[in-house]
């Protein structure tokens, strides 16, 4: 490549040489009266230049700027494609979010309800557990209280069997008048009771 430039400029350096040494030989040359022998050879030579060009050149030329063109085109098809597979599987991962957004909403929403349902049961479990303690605790007291009112009969009845026979002076049988003194104290409580 270097050495065939060095000799297009070598060239060019002698063709104002020749074109004087011409004009020292036959005298003046006009430049704008055409040469007919001049012009055929150029024309000679164009031709053949056009056609080696053509045989050789312009056909490697013609077909790299069509294969260029051809990648260029494939190139920016295969990006159009490429750019609607990304918008698509853009369009799929968003629905994928929104549809576990919703997932994840639906999840809260029946963990809040569950978490109520459990609070509002515990409640009632609560709520029953006191009052089935309220009413142990009122069986209990009642049974106590029977107990303590029979506790205490039994102490009038002794009460009273003592300060009778104190008054009496005489020794009565006790079982039998323990009974009478309990009847007696059983009405009387009745009595009470129903007033």
């Amino acid at each position: 490549m270097r050495s065939s430039l060095i000799r297009s400029l070598a060239l060019l350096s002698l063709a104002p040489a020749s074109l004087l040494a011409q004009e020292a030989e036959g005298g003046t040359r006009v430049f704008m009266q055409p040469d007919t022998g001049l012009m055929f050879w150029t024309l000679i030579i164009f031709v053949v230049l056009m056609f080696i060009l053509s045989k050789f050149a312009f056909g490697p030329l013609t077909k790299a700027v069509a294969d260029r063109e051809r990648s260029l085109q494939e190139a920016i098809d295969k990006a159009n494609a490429d750019r609607e597979a990304a918008a698509k599987l853009l369009q799929e991962h968003q629905a994928k979010i929104e549809a576990a957004r919703d997932e994840a909403q639906k999840f809260i929403s029946e963990g809040r309800a569950v978490a109520e349902k459990m609070r509002s049961d515990m409640i009632d479990q609560t709520r029953k557990e006191q009052q089935d303690i309220l009413e142990r605790a009122r069986r209990d007291i009642e049974s106590e209280k029977e107990k303590a009112i029979a506790q205490l009969r039994r102490e009038a009845v002794d009460l009273a069997l003592a300060g009778a026979s104190k008054v009496v002076e005489q020794n009565l049988e006790s079982a039998k008048n323990r009974q009478i003194v309990e009847s007696y104290l059983s009405s009387i409580g009745t009595l009470k009771v129903g007033q």
